[in-house]
């Protein structure tokens, strides 16, 4: 006898072979109990796949919003005036912070110095995510976390470089590692430069930029100390 066939009693059995009233009532009520249970088998598995599409959509939810997660639009190009690394100043000249993207955009001048020439160069800025404008200058978008343990990273003007607040990892203005715990460089988005629009790209995380060395190092490490 399956799941969703009632056990009947030996009086019932008897009456529903018997036929008349009595039998009909038996049987529209067997009927009534399979039909209850299959629907509540239907209504279990219902919940359980709407449970999977919602969750679905809670994944793609961000790129549908567009919150973090998202493909945005963080400003125009002249909002963001270009500078060295030497004249670096927080929301004024080459760093610019955007919460809404948990992102920070920076805009090195085309005359910056790198440390590296030549196909090398070219290599490592692809590496690294940087875009060359067609005015000649550099942008790249560097996530906020710091890859330690997640705290947001302030850029410090007194010492030109982001100093984790929590434990001390310090990166130059392109998110290279210079010292502390870090396991990496910070992480940076993918970006672009739409018209006159800046554009990152907040699905696309670039985290495999290592720690420099000789032949990766873009950019010199500030001659200012970064105290705590």
């Amino acid at each position: 006898m399956g799941i969703d066939t009632p056990p009947i009693t030996p009086q019932q059995y008897e009456v529903l072979h018997g036929g008349g009233a009595e039998a009909a009532e038996i049987a529209r009520q067997r009927l009534s109990r399979r039909s209850f249970l299959r629907r509540s088998m239907l209504a279990v598995w219902g919940i359980s796949a709407t449970s999977a599409v919602a969750g679905a959509l809670y994944m793609l939810y961000p790129n549908l919003s567009g919150g973090f997660g998202s493909v945005q639009t963080v400003g125009k190009v002249s909002e963001f005036k270009a500078a060295k690394p030497a004249d670096f100043k927080l929301e004024l000249a080459g760093v610019y912070h955007r919460p809404v993207a948990r992102a920070y955009v920076m805009h090195l001048d085309a005359s910056t110095k790198f440390e590296l020439q030549g196909a090398l160069l070219q290599s490592q800025l692809s590496s690294e995510n940087f875009v060359k404008d067609k005015d000649g200058s550099y942008w790249i978008s560097l996530y906020q976390k710091c890859v330690h343990l997640g705290c947001t990273v302030p850029f410090r003007d007194n010492c030109l470089s982001f100093k984790c607040p929590c434990h001390g990892s310090h990166y130059n203005v392109t998110g290279e590692y210079l010292d502390g715990p870090a396991p990496r460089s910070l992480d940076r988005f993918q970006m672009s430069i739409q018209g006159d629009n800046v554009v990152i790209n907040t699905g696309l995380i670039n985290n495999t930029v290592a720690h420099p060395d000789a032949t990766t190092q873009l950019i010199a490490a500030p001659s200012v100390a970064c105290t705590a």
